[in-house]
């Protein structure tokens, strides 16, 4: 499909999922008084007499930044799934690979643990801002153990995401023996959920994500031509390993931020940008934005269900793990039979 009708046609699809899923709920809200509500807001004009006033209270501040941020959370670990994919040019990659989501949640158990304990701690200091830190502390680990000296190879940059992964395991492992009964806490946070979410943590993941996507878009060529093989890229003047280097920073930024935000969602990175890929093709011109789409979708179909169809609230990571399980081992073993091919 061409790109002047494939990304309208996204966005339409988004757009309607956004609007259908916020009128989804305990309380039954039709599209066309969504609608109303976000005219309404957007142009200042008072809503009819008649209308349901808890109605624009349920949409705007409760559903509408759960939704949102659902969206956005969902879109950045599918853009940076795609780019680990294309960068250490294995399908199975995903924002995880690094050990960036171990980082992140080493940080959220770490502040958690120091508030079950009672240890008071200054009002800029939370969990988002924790998982933050410990995601990017992780990256820089990854960086300084691959050394620069076979320009950052995908073997090299997996193994030591490995390591250090394993190493922040057994740190979020002793805190869980540390929080004892109280570890409820932190495990909830590490299946991942957006209940609560609000304006703050829309601004705050739209603020790394769109301008994270925007920046990656830019090195899009460049992605094209370093699958290529090294040698090539050289030839056509791509500095491979600072180029490689920067796109995994901001694959690595945009997938902390949405663990800072969400705690642990695991496989949409993975399942996103591999099946687009099949129906779109490789050039990461068209890959990229529409990985953002279809992230965005996945998981805001995935946060409904949680939400509104099921009896009661399931973490969203257990949701998405149940799902991209199955994918992981279809596409291992179609990765197998292909080797042996």
């Amino acid at each position: 499909m061409r790109p002047a009708l494939l990304f309208p046609l996204l966005s339409t699809l988004l757009a309607a999922a956004i609007v259908l899923a916020t009128g989804m709920g305990f309380l039954r809200i039709t599209p066309a008084e969504v609608l109303q509500v976000f005219l309404a807001r957007i142009t200042g004009r008072a809503l009819p007499e008649a209308f349901n006033t808890v109605f624009p209270l349920v949409i705007m501040d409760v559903r509408l930044p759960r939704i949102l941020t659902s969206a956005l959370v969902g879109g950045g670990l599918a853009v940076a799934g795609g780019v680990f994919q294309a960068i250490l040019l294995n399908p199975l990659a995903d924002p995880y690979t690094l050990g960036i989501s171990s980082g992140a949640a080493f940080g959220a158990s770490l502040v958690l643990i120091l508030t079950i304990f009672g240890i008071s701690l200054p009002a800029w200091v939370s969990v988002p801002l924790f998982a933050f830190l410990g995601a990017v502390g992780t990256l820089i680990a990854v960086f300084i153990l691959a050394s620069p000296y076979d320009n950052y190879s995908s073997n090299t940059l997996i193994l030591s995401g490995v390591i250090v992964a394993s190493i922040l395991s057994a740190g979020i492992g002793f805190i869980k023996y540390l929080a004892n009964e109280k570890v409820g806490i932190i495990i909830f946070w590490l299946m991942g959920s957006f209940v609560g979410k609000s304006w703050t943590d829309v601004a705050l993941t739209l603020a790394i994500t769109i301008p994270g996507l925007l920046f990656i878009l830019y090195f899009s060529r460049d992605l094209n031509i370093m699958a290529l093989g090294p040698r090539t890229a050289a030839s056509l003047g791509i500095e491979t390993a600072k180029t490689r280097k920067v796109l995994l920073v901001w694959a690595s930024l945009i997938t902390a931020i949405c663990v800072s935000v969400s705690g642990i969602i695991g496989f949409v990175g993975l399942i996103v940008p591999h099946f687009l890929r099949l129906l779109l093709g490789p050039d990461n011109r068209i890959l990229i934005p529409a990985c953002f789409f279809g992230g965005a979708i996945l998981l805001l179909f995935a946060d409904t269900i949680t939400r509104a169809v099921l009896p009661s609230e399931l973490p969203i990571g257990v949701l998405t793990s149940l799902i991209g399980g199955p994918f992981f081992c279809y596409i291992f073993k179609k990765r197998q039979q292909g080797g042996r091919g």
